[in-house]
């Protein structure tokens, strides 16, 4: 059955910033398909929160509330999984993101961090998992890039930048760690999670998002979920270094952030 090509029964995975919004909604999922979850971020309330969905779909789900930005404690979710759960086999870099600005507001440090937040984060705990997912036989790396990766629009310099380097970070890591395992990423769209609280509130900026959406609608949190599922699983066995788009079909921001001409 082609269907059995998306479990993980017996697998392991680490999900990053996985309180709230798309990192919750993998966990999640990755649970419902038979994996047990490492499941990271700052607040633990939400955390437990999660946890329990992971439970109520019968999987073990292992709680590490951190702040992922410092790169030894990302790097050291690979251990908690390994001793925690018994082994890894799919590490999710969920976390990540950096405030718009216009560009004379936009510092070197304001770059030097979204760099770090984004790339640096996801390489530390990529690079702790390997070993671990050799032990297990192999493994998958799935990559939360943007599609503001690849368009540009104003205000999305540091952001913007950085998740391009996080893409381009995951084709070569591809090449690095194959054919044992597998690194993917998907380019996100607009989806409907805290970052977008403010959006979503207001009927005139939702509407402006969904006119300039080919598909007439904002991304919902299990539109990514599916995405990290079909990537993290043999369903994805044949693919490698591949960005996957899950935007709606976006060519430029849907999103005027109204910043004028110099």
């Amino acid at each position: 059955m082609i269907l059995d090509r998306f479990r993980l029964d017996g697998k392991v995975a680490v999900v990053t910033g996985a309180g709230r919004g798309i990192g919750a909604a993998a966990a999640v999922a990755l649970a419902q398909a038979g994996a047990d979850v490492v499941i990271s971020a700052r607040t633990e309330d939400q955390l437990r929160k999660v946890a329990a969905e992971i439970e109520a779909a019968g999987r073990r789900a292992l709680v590490v509330p951190a702040d992922l930005s410092h790169l030894d404690a990302a790097a050291g979710l690979a251990d908690r999984a390994a001793e925690g759960l018994g082994r890894l086999d799919i590490v999710v870099n969920n976390m990540g993101g950096a405030m718009p600005a216009p560009f004379m507001s936009t510092k070197p440090r304001h770059l030097e961090n979204a760099f770090q937040f984004n790339v640096s984060t996801t390489h530390a705990l990529t690079r702790a998992a390997v070993p671990h997912l050799l032990e297990a036989g192999g493994g998958s790396v799935v990559n939360i890039s943007s599609v503001v990766g690849k368009i540009a629009g104003r205000g999305y310099l540091a952001y913007g930048s950085a998740k391009a380097a996080l893409a381009h970070y995951t084709r070569l890591a591809a090449f690095d760690l194959a054919p044992r395992v597998r690194v993917n990423a998907i380019a996100v769209g607009s989806v409907a999670t805290s970052a977008l609280d403010v959006v979503m509130t207001s009927d005139e900026l939702r509407t402006e998002m969904e006119n300039k959406t080919p598909l007439g609608r904002v991304g919902d949190p299990e539109d990514i979920a599916a995405a990290v599922l079909y990537l993290a699983s043999p369903a994805a066995a044949y693919v490698t270094g591949a960005l996957l788009r899950v935007d709606g079909g976006i060519e430029t921001p849907n999103l005027d952030l109204g910043i004028e001409d110099l």
